[in-house]
């Protein structure tokens, strides 16, 4: 592996993360890798870089190849007497990277940026259909303590 990287995204890494997005089996059937960029992207991109409790992350090699990205959001609540919540997000590892140890250094990352800035706890949900990932965020730790719920607008 060569030197790797963990930095916030630009908007140069959009292409790049987005394809990350479409790469797998679920991706493929809600994202939208086209070129130019569809322009809710770009929206949610500066919606995300206005938003201080946003951290979209990209793993670079050779400062501009984006081999991993994910997003980790700080939720204020009441609860836990004012808690902060972090959620991780859209983790992907780029297919010719996976299993070289980077999804371990992406989550590293997020603990340690959690920790830092106050949160209690880090969640995520998993997709019932992507068995593999839910055996590694098993593995580091992570338990399935609860069950999630969602409820999709059309």
């Amino acid at each position: 592996m060569q030197a790797m990287q963990i930095r916030a995204a630009t908007k140069a890494d959009l292409p790049q993360i987005i394809a990350l997005l479409a790469q797998d089996d679920l991706g493929k059937t809600r994202e939208e890798f086209t070129s130019p960029i569809v322009q809710s992207y770009l929206d949610a991109f500066q919606r995300i870089q206005a938003d201080s409790n946003q951290d979209l992350m990209v793993a670079v090699e050779d400062e501009n190849s984006v081999v991993g990205t994910f997003q980790l959001s700080f939720i204020p609540y009441l609860t836990y007497q004012g808690g902060i919540r972090a959620q991780i997000e859209a983790v992907r590892v780029r297919a010719d990277k996976r299993g070289e140890g980077l999804g371990k250094k992406l989550f590293q990352w997020a603990l340690e940026r959690a920790q830092a800035k106050g949160a209690h706890l880090i969640q995520l949900t998993t997709d019932k259909k992507r068995p593999e990932a839910l055996k590694f965020y098993l593995a580091l730790g992570f338990s399935a303590s609860h069950e999630g719920l969602k409820l999709h607008f059309k």
